[in-house]
């Protein structure tokens, strides 16, 4: 969700996809702040948290992307330039959120926090106990994002001096069986004794749907089109070809998944419902970047404002849509206007802090790397 652009001119059809997984993510949110509320919406906006795997794609596929043209231009990975780009891009407003969730009882969507060291050290998303400290729970992606920020380029360089990298997709399968096998390990060892309990719910976010060890698939995915689109030109015209062809693939593959997740807390949900959603986006990005198809050469302001704002409506959504409801909840406002209420405030909110935070920090990050 924290990605910056590569090659933007040719890559624009991803801001349409920006765009769609913080929808996604927006509405799959306000129908539970809401209560189900309008009736409509619950069932639109159900499947609206495979937004974040989409999110997951994008990145994995546009960060390995610039690592990857790295190694193919035979230039060394400089991890110090690395965590300066990730951390000006991400932190400050991340911590300013962090601030206002703390600082200010009224934007928490929930009762309690988890304590700010885990979301400091992006490790909120282990042992997330959702039912007493569920506040600000949307921060564990950032947490999967930040650990795979962390490792890959220390990964690639590691490959790239043991002249290991031509064999590196071997570590790509590994972990693809590996996401399998710890979760089914997972259901196993620390769902299904507790299914049981009145509150097994919690177990199941709190064991498979949150630790990132179980939601590699979407990353894994996202890296595997940028070594296709890097090394594999020949193969790469080939798949682009089919653009559209593509993100029809996609829509057949995420109904399936949809399907599948229907009841998400299930064995089939919990051990084949990531890869197949994060397969599904996969082929919806490469639809995306292939120049013949409709996502690539529509443009759109709107999308591009949307998916510009992405990351900080993502941050202050829930906080922004509780207390936009508690102001309106005594008032005889239609539910469908307190949709577009929402969306207005969510918007103008992530627009002061992409205006504030985010836009002085990459100025800032810009000199600094620009000077070194």
């Amino acid at each position: 969700m924290v990605s910056d652009n590569i090659k933007t001119e040719k890559f624009n059809g991803l801001d349409h996809l920006r765009a769609l997984a913080i929808l996604l993510v927006f509405f799959f949110h306000y129908f539970i702040l809401s209560g189900g509320e309008p009736k409509w919406l619950p069932d639109y906006a159900r499947f609206g948290w495979t937004g974040v795997d989409l999110f997951f794609v994008l990145s994995g596929f546009l960060i390995s992307s610039q690592l990857f043209l790295k190694i193919k231009q035979e230039k060394n990975i400089s991890y110090k330039e690395f965590f300066l780009k990730r951390f000006f891009r991400i932190i400050p407003a991340y911590i300013v959120v962090v601030g206002i969730y703390f600082i200010f009882p009224i934007f928490r969507e929930k009762e309690s926090l988890p304590a700010i060291w885990k979301f400091l050290t992006f490790t909120q998303n282990f042992g997330t106990n959702l039912k007493d400290y569920g506040t600000f729970s949307h921060a564990w992606s950032l947490c999967v994002e930040e650990h795979f920020y962390f490792f890959l380029p220390i990964i690639l360089i590691v490959l790239q001096t043991k002249n290991l990298f031509k064999k590196s997709y071997w570590l790509l399968v590994f972990l693809f069986i590996f996401g399998f096998a710890i979760r089914i390990y997972s259901w196993n060892n620390f769902y299904i004794p507790k299914i049981n309990d009145e509150n097994s719910w919690l177990y199941w976010y709190k064991f498979i749907y949150y630790p990132t060890y179980n939601r590699l698939d979407g990353l894994l995915v996202g890296v595997s089109i940028a070594g296709i689109y890097q090394f594999l030109p020949d193969f790469w015209n080939k798949l682009s070809k089919f653009g559209n062809l593509n993100i029809i693939l996609s829509l057949i593959i995420l109904t399936c998944a949809y399907f599948v997740c229907y009841e998400q807390q299930t064995f089939y949900a919990s051990i084949f419902g990531f890869p197949l959603i994060a397969i599904g986006y996969g082929f919806l990005v490469i639809g995306a970047i292939s120049p013949n198809s409709f996502l690539f050469k529509l443009k759109s302001k709107t999308t591009t404002f949307i998916a510009t704002l992405s990351f900080t409506i993502y941050l202050t959504h829930k906080g922004i849509i509780h207390i936009t409801q508690h102001l309106l909840e005594n008032t005889k406002v239609e539910s469908n206007l307190i949709v577009l209420i929402c969306i207005v405030t969510c918007t103008i909110g992530a627009y002061l802090v992409n205006l504030l935070i985010e836009k002085p920090f990459m100025k800032l990050r810009n000199r600094i790397i620009d000077n070194k």
